[in-house]
């Protein structure tokens, strides 16, 4: 439906009334997109690949982020994971779908044939009551007419909560824990694919799940996230 035909409804963020879940003032004001490495989606002066993935390439090809994981974005990506407001995702996987837009007209990306969810453990998924890069996934898969998986990317065990750990401790928390179900492979095999999820912070879950699609056979592996953890100054 037009956001013209919409009912009003506050604003999440600034809570004025609006046509959309997001008012355009805030959009424009807090969403302005920004030049940032397309490998790791970390901000960059002139857009072009930073000096640490020239250095040290990760094993994933493309990576597009929405907005910073900073303020206003923070708090409603909290909302979205921690505090079971999946309904969320309608207002936060739009700007996403607009970043993706804009890198395909620019010639810059290539869309996938299949969009995978980063897979929570079948525990914190019971804990959780549902997958906030899933609920992520199945909102842009509409919006751009993608076909999305839930099940091929499995993480085979639970592993401690990531936030506020270093990335060696990340690293090491993943270890051997992401792979691609076996009866899903001739899926991957040779085809492109994007990993979905709401916050890519040191990298550690995006190169663990692009190393075990590797393994798969992908020919192609895109991270795309709400929110890009900016590097500490």
């Amino acid at each position: 439906m037009p956001a013209s035909r919409l009912p009003p409804q506050q604003c999440e963020l600034c809570r004025a009334w609006a046509r959309q879940p997001l008012c355009p003032q805030c959009i424009d004001r807090f969403a302005r997109p920004r030049s940032r490495c397309p490998r790791c989606a970390l901000p960059s002066a002139d857009g072009q690949v930073c000096g640490e993935c020239l250095r040290q390439p990760p094993p994933f090809d493309r990576a597009l982020a929405a907005v910073d994981y900073d303020f206003p974005w923070d708090r409603l990506i909290v909302r979205l994971k921690f505090q079971s407001q999946p309904e969320l995702a309608r207002c936060l996987a739009p700007l996403l779908a607009d970043t993706i837009k804009a890198a395909v007209a620019l010639n810059n990306l290539t869309l996938p044939e299949l969009l995978l969810p980063v897979p929570l453990s079948p525990q914190r998924l019971r804990e959780r009551g549902y997958n906030q890069a899933w609920v992520i996934a199945q909102a842009l898969a509409r919006q751009l007419s993608l076909a999305a998986t839930a099940t091929a990317l499995v993480r085979s065990r639970d592993t401690p909560h990531q936030v506020g750990l270093t990335r060696s401790a990340r690293e090491a928390n993943l270890r051997d824990g992401l792979w691609v179900e076996p009866a899903f492979k001739v899926l991957i095999d040779g085809r492109r694919v994007a990993l979905i999820d709401d916050v890519m912070t040191t990298g550690a879950t995006a190169h663990a799940a692009a190393q075990a699609l590797r393994l798969a056979g992908a020919a192609e592996v895109q991270v795309w996230v709400l929110a890009r953890t900016p590097r500490e100054a």
